[in-house]
C-alpha cells in the first residue's frame, strides 16, 4: 500500500474515537451512573495526554523513527480502546481516554513530521480533511452498532479491532518511512511576536477551536435533549456535520488560491454566524440540524488558513513561534471551552444554554476577524506559513 494513503487511513482513525464518544456518552454515563454534563471533565483527559505525547514526539522520532511510532502508538489507541470497552467504573473511563490522548498526540505529530518533508500544502489539507471524513463516519457507524438495544461497549470494541489491524499495517511498513535520524531536527529559537500583533491570532485559534470542538461533542446531546430531535436525525447531523467540513477542506485544496484566502476566511466567519443563528433561534429541531451543519462546512477553512496567513499578520520572521503558540491555544480551548466552560453552563442552566454558548463564540470570532483583516506593517501579503 502506497504510505500517503497510510497517512490518510490513519488520521480517519484519529477522528473516530473523539466523535464515537458524543454518540456514546448518553449510555456510558447511566451505565456508570454519571451525570451528563460529566463528558466535559472527559475531554480534557484526552487533550492533557495528547498535548504531553505531541511535545515529547520529536525525540520518540528521533530515536525511533516516523513507521515504529506509528505502530506503537496505534497499538496504544487499540489498547485504550478496550480499557475503555471494558470499563466498569468513571475511572476507568479517564484513564482510557488519557491514553487514548497520549495515542493521538504521538500519531498526529508523527503524520505531520513526515508530510512536511514528502507532501506539498495541497496534500497537507487533504489530511487533515481525512480528519474529517473519520469524524463524519464515526457517529454513523456508531449508530449502527447500537441499534437494536446493543451494548456501547460494541463500537470500542470494533474499534480496537481495527487499531491492532491498522498498528500491523504501520510495523510491516515501519522501514519505509525513513531512518530515525532524517526526522530528527534541530532546536531553534524564533524571536517573539508584539503582543499587539500576537493576541489577536491566538484569540482566533481559542474561538475557532472553541467552535469546532463545542459544536463536534455537544450537538447530539444539545438536539436531542435541548431541541427534541429523535436519536437517529441527531447522530446523522453530527455525521453530516463533520463530513460538511470534510467537504470544505477539500474544496479549499483545490480553489484556495484562487478565491483567495481572506475571502475564503470571510464566508467562513459569516458563515459560521449565519448557521449559530439557525442553532439557537427557536423553532422546530431540523432548524437547528441544519444550523450545525452550516457551521461545519463555514468553520472548514478556517484553521488551515488562519495557520497558513500567520505571516501576513505578525511578520515573517515570527511566523514559526506565533504558529507554536497558535497550536498551543487551540488545544489548550478545545478542552476548556466546550469542556469545562460548557459544562459548568450546562449544569447551571440546562442543556438548551449550549446554542446561546456557541452564538456567543461565533459573534466574538466575527470580531477578532474584524482586527486580523489588517496585516502586519511591512510583511508581504504573499507571505506564507506552512498549513497545518
Amino acid at each position: 500500500m502506497p504510505l500517503f494513503l497510510l497517512v490518510y487511513l490513519a488520521y480517519v482513525s484519529i477522528a473516530l474515537p473523539d466523535t464515537v464518544g458524543g454518540i456514546t456518552w448518553p449510555f456510558v454515563r447511566l451505565d456508570l451512573r454519571q451525570p451528563i454534563e460529566a463528558l466535559g471533565v472527559v475531554v480534557p483527559f484526552g487533550v492533557a495526554g495528547y498535548v504531553v505525547s505531541s511535545s515529547s514526539a520529536a525525540s520518540l522520532l528521533a530515536r525511533a523513527g516516523v513507521g515504529w511510532v506509528l505502530a506503537l502508538s496505534t497499538a496504544l489507541s487499540a489498547g485504550a480502546l478496550t480499557v475503555y470497552a471494558l470499563a466498569g467504573a468513571f475511572w476507568v473511563v479517564l484513564l482510557a481516554v488519557l491514553l487514548g490522548g497520549l495515542a493521538s498526540g504521538a500519531i498526529d505529530s508523527a503524520l505531520n513530521a513526515y508530510a512536511a518533508r514528502h507532501f506539498g500544502a495541497r496534500h497537507l489539507t487533504w489530511m487533515h480533511a481525512c480528519y474529517c471524513l473519520g469524524a463524519a463516519a464515526g457517529p454513523a457507524a456508531a449508530t449502527v452498532l447500537l441499534a437494536d438495544g446493543r451494548s456501547w461497549r460494541l463500537p470500542y470494541v470494533v474499534l480496537a479491532i481495527s487499531q491492532v489491524l491498522l498498528a500491523v499495517t504501520f510495523a510491516r511498513t515501519a522501514k519505509r518511512w525513513g531512518r530515525p535520524s532524517a526526522i530528527a531536527t534541530r532546536p531553534s529559537h524564533p524571536p517573539w511576536p508584539s503582543p499587539r500583533l500576537l493576541w489577536p491570532s491566538l484569540a482566533a485559534f481559542v474561538l475557532q477551536s472553541g467552535i469546532e470542538a463545542g459544536t463536534g461533542i455537544w450537538a447530539y446531546v444539545y438536539l436531542t435533549t435541548g431541541r427534541g430531535l429523535a436519536d437517529g436525525p441527531a447522530a446523522l447531523t453530527v455525521s453530516a456535520f463533520w463530513a460538511a467540513m470534510f467537504a470544505g477542506r477539500v474544496m479549499v485544496g483545490h480553489w484556495g488560491d484562487r478565491v483567495g484566502t481572506r475571502r475564503f476566511l470571510t464566508l467562513g466567519v459569516w458563515g459560521m454566524l449565519i448557521g449559530a443563528a439557525f442553532v439557537v433561534i427557536p423553532g422546530p429541531g431540523w432548524m437547528a440540524s441544519a444550523g450545525v451543519v452550516v457551521i461545519g462546512l463555514a468553520a472548514a477553512p478556517m484553521f488551515p488558513l488562519l495557520t497558513l496567513t500567520t505571516s501576513e499578520r505578525v511578520g515573517e520572521a515570527h511566523a514559526d513561534r506565533t504558529i507554536g503558540l497558535q497550536m498551543a491555544a487551540s488545544s489548550a480551548a478545545g478542552a476548556v471551552l466546550p469542556g469545562a466552560v460548557a459544562a459548568t453552563l450546562i449544569s447551571l442552566y440546562g442543556v438548551a444554554v449550549i446554542g446561546p454558548f456557541l452564538a456567543m463564540l461565533t459573534v466574538a470570532m466575527c470580531l477578532i476577524h474584524r482586527r486580523l483583516r489588517h496585516p502586519c506593517p511591512g510583511t508581504s501579503a504573499g507571505g506564507r506559513a506552512r498549513p497545518r
